[in-house]
């Protein structure tokens, strides 16, 4: 899943595509370089930002979503709001990404349900505003691992099919640098739910505090060896700002282990 940001704050690459024209060119070239998803945001959800109105998201991402749609990949909406999610499925969106897993707006449940797209529920301690003031938890991978099962349970009761439900441990959103690494070496309990999951690590800042890498762009090796250890785990989406690079290190890792799959 390629990163396509439609902001001016977004904590790796914000600004660069504000403007439609370049994101839009910016995804075409994610899609070049493999990207079999591409994940369109009007809205920074990075700690300390700024909400965004449901309108101006919509004014971001919408031209996007049309100027992509040719692509033969499906586009992600990623969004919190129920009102972006209705205007980007009608725009040509066909998968929903919610940080807040249909909990921020209390119309969202009823939007996903009265879709048929996959939806993508992301476990996050507080608010973008709040996350990261002192996050806590008792056993992190267990925790992250019942508040999904808990969303999936609710967004089935409210006539989702689970066949449509990813979920996604939601790193950097409400953890500690250790919360982080913790869910990294866990990722097989969320597999375990049955469910597909998406890893999102891409440049974020624990990799910085392992590495000494201060500035987001330059975390990409970091990021790759992230992914990777996500997928060795049974993830199936890896959400990523270094597509190519990406895509290059998952064909070398997975020729070996199909070599040595069938060796064993």
């Amino acid at each position: 899943m390629g990163v396509v940001n439609v902001t001016p704050d977004s904590f790796s690459d914000g600004g660069q595509f504000l403007d439609p024209a370049n994101a839009i060119t910016h995804g075409k070239a994610l899609y070049e370089a493999g990207a079999d998803i591409l994940d369109i945001g009007g809205e920074s959800t990075r700690p300390g930002a700024d909400p965004v109105s449901p309108q101006e998201e919509v004014r971001r991402v919408v031209p996007v979503i049309e100027g992509l749609k040719g692509l033969s990949v499906p586009l992600s909406i990623d969004t919190r709001h129920a009102d972006v999610m209705q205007a980007a499925l009608q725009a040509g969106a066909s998968l929903l990404n919610d940080v807040s897993a249909l909990t921020h707006d209390p119309n969202s449940m009823a939007v996903a349900a009265g879709s048929d797209v996959p939806v993508i529920l992301m476990h996050a301690q507080g608010t973008p505003q709040t996350m990261q003031d002192d996050p806590h938890y008792e056993d992190v991978v267990a925790e992250v691992t019942a508040y999904l099962q808990g969303r999936v349970d609710a967004c089935m009761e409210a006539g989702i099919d689970a066949s449509r439900l990813i979920l996604d441990p939601g790193i950097g959103f409400g953890k500690t640098f250790d919360h982080n690494i913790a869910l990294m070496a866990g990722l097989g309990e969320l597999v375990s739910l049955g469910h597909p999951v998406l890893l999102g690590a891409s440049r974020k800042r624990f990799i910085g505090a392992l590495t000494g890498v201060d500035v987001a762009e330059d975390r990409v090796s970091g990021s790759v060896a992230a992914a990777l250890a996500g997928i060795a785990q049974g993830v199936h989406i890896v959400r990523v700002h270094d597509v190519a690079e990406t895509c290059q290190a998952i064909a070398v890792w997975q020729a070996i282990e199909n070599t040595r799959e069938k060796t064993s």
